[in-house]
């Protein structure tokens, strides 16, 4: 891995991860871009169905789907990207999902390698869903390590519940088996946390749940063609930069059962120079985390 802390970095590239979607999703893009119209024509057919119907006039529920939603998502973010040939970014990031939006961003993925990976990977975790049912709540208002300790002590008594997404201070998503994320749960709020919400999803993403998903998805990663990046992509798994090919598939893979580390990847963004940070894709929940991370940060969209 380089060091890039000497490096001034100062716009950083973000894109969003499951949860972003919504009704009409890039319907906007299709209209106004010749770009992002052709790119969501190719996913299309890339896919061997009519994705766009479903962003365009699908319900929130038909959008819910994991095989949907995660192309769905990804498809927005890189056609927004793709609209804006001027824009170079200094780095780039994505929440879980979003990760494979930032290697394309920074030409380590081409679109049409990784459109087929995003599916993969949403059919993958489908089926580690219905094989080991699970779910996620998200605690706020407890520090990190009262979080983790109290998953550990719950985990070492049996059921499965880990730390998933440390999107911002305060807020931290816990998952794992039903059982083990209800006793986390009225743990965290005995401790004094603030909520203590279940999150409506299908399984316990990030977890050790999510094992059989990580295998089904490792043969798809090595048959693919991964480059060097043009600028550092922070991932998920270590919150810090990469541009070799090696390593980001495996922090890739890995991500299926590791936490998002998205405090301390923004943290390290910062750190290493990035004051400008711009969300692309759906929604717009990262710049909301980013300024809870880094105050200091100027946050926009495309």
């Amino acid at each position: 891995m380089l060091n890039f802390s000497s490096h001034v970095v100062k716009t950083a590239i973000i894109f969003p991860g499951q949860g972003s979607q919504f009704p009409g999703m890039a319907r906007e893009l299709f209209d106004q871009s010749l770009d992002a119209r052709a790119l969501l024509t190719r996913a299309n057919d890339i896919l061997g169905f009519s994705l766009t119907d479903i962003m365009f006039a699908g319900s929130e529920e038909d959008l819910r789907r994991t095989d949907v939603t995660q192309p769905a998502i990804f498809v927005h973010s890189v056609a927004q990207f793709m609209a804006r040939p001027d824009f170079a970014p200094g780095s780039t990031a994505g929440h879980s999902l979003g990760e494979f939006s930032a290697l394309v961003a920074a030409g380590v993925l081409r679109f049409e390698d990784a459109l087929p990976l995003v599916a993969r990977r949403a059919q993958a975790m489908q089926a580690a869903c219905e094989e080991q049912p699970g779910t996620m709540a998200a605690i706020l208002g407890l520090e990190d390590a009262v979080v983790e300790r109290i998953c550990q002590e719950i985990s070492a008594d049996g059921p499965v519940v880990v730390a998933a997404n440390y999107n911002c201070p305060g807020q931290l998503v816990i998952s794992g088996s039903a059982e083990g994320v209800a006793r986390a749960c009225e743990a965290m709020k005995d401790a004094g946390a603030k909520r203590a919400l279940p999150l409506p999803v299908g399984g316990a993403f990030h977890s050790p749940l999510m094992q059989s998903a990580a295998a089904a998805l490792a043969e798809a990663i090595e048959k693919t063609t991964f480059g060097p990046a043009r600028c550092p992509v922070y991932q998920n798994v270590d919150a810090r930069p990469h541009t070799d090919p090696a390593e980001i598939k495996a922090n890739l893979l890995a991500q299926l059962t590791a936490p998002v580390r998205w405090t301390q990847l923004v943290q390290h963004m910062a750190a290493d120079g990035a004051t400008d940070f711009v969300e692309c894709g759906p929604g717009k929940v990262l710049q909301g985390l980013v300024k809870k991370i880094v105050p200091t940060a100027t946050v926009s969209s495309f």
